[in-house]
């Protein structure tokens, strides 16, 4: 289904800032969890996922916290 330009999507009018934080908060502490469990139970891909996780939910948060225009 394609959306005229300007319009706006059906899920995002729910979708606030405060949310986005939220979601970038748990996606720092769900990182850090991954790659902890990764690094002592010796599995690279859990502790490369969780890392992962890290950078984006920080780029996430500072995208939204400065109102930063990046391109998504």
């Amino acid at each position: 289904m394609r959306y005229r330009e300007g319009e706006e999507l059906p899920l995002t009018q729910f979708a606030s800032d405060d949310m986005l934080l939220l979601t970038a908060a748990m996606g720092i502490v769900i990182g850090i969890i991954l790659a902890s469990l990764g690094k002592f139970g010796k599995q690279l891909w859990m502790l490369v996922w969780g890392i992962g996780l890290v950078i984006v939910s920080i780029y996430l948060g500072i995208s939204i916290w400065f109102e930063l225009d990046f391109p998504y």
